[in-house]
């Protein structure tokens, strides 16, 4: 008998989620002068990260599934440009861009395998 899973039982939503959450506590220290500006850009690509993959599980073809976690992925990669830029203007320290560059890479190499596992399910 086949269990479906749900996109929150997925590890690699469960790592995206603690990400989103570290994001979200970050974006709290920034200047007020960036709430409508990079506070609300690396909220965004944050919470589209794990919004993705839950989107693909209400999807009915596989490919269309593997290609919402090539979005997840984008924006994966766009939260972690935002991490850069956070760093760059001082926002946040060397030690906590580093605590979320790890998560970021945990997470990026968590969905890059669950992509791999997709597309040779679809194959």
């Amino acid at each position: 008998m086949t269990t479906y899973l749900e996109f929150y039982d997925l590890e690699v939503w469960k790592e995206a989620r603690k990400l989103r959450k570290s994001v979200s506590g970050i974006a709290r220290k920034f200047p007020k002068d960036e709430t409508y500006r990079l506070a609300d850009q690396i909220l965004r690509s944050s919470r589209s990260v794990t919004a993705n993959i839950a989107e693909s599980h209400g999807r009915y073809h596989m490919k269309e599934l593997v290609q919402f976690q090539r979005h997840s992925k984008g924006s994966l990669k766009e939260t972690l440009d935002h991490l850069f830029c956070a760093f760059d203007e001082g926002y946040i320290n060397e030690a906590e861009f580093n605590q979320a560059k790890e998560q970021y890479e945990h997470v990026l190499k968590l969905l890059n395998g669950y992509i791999g596992y997709l597309q040779k399910r679809a194959a």
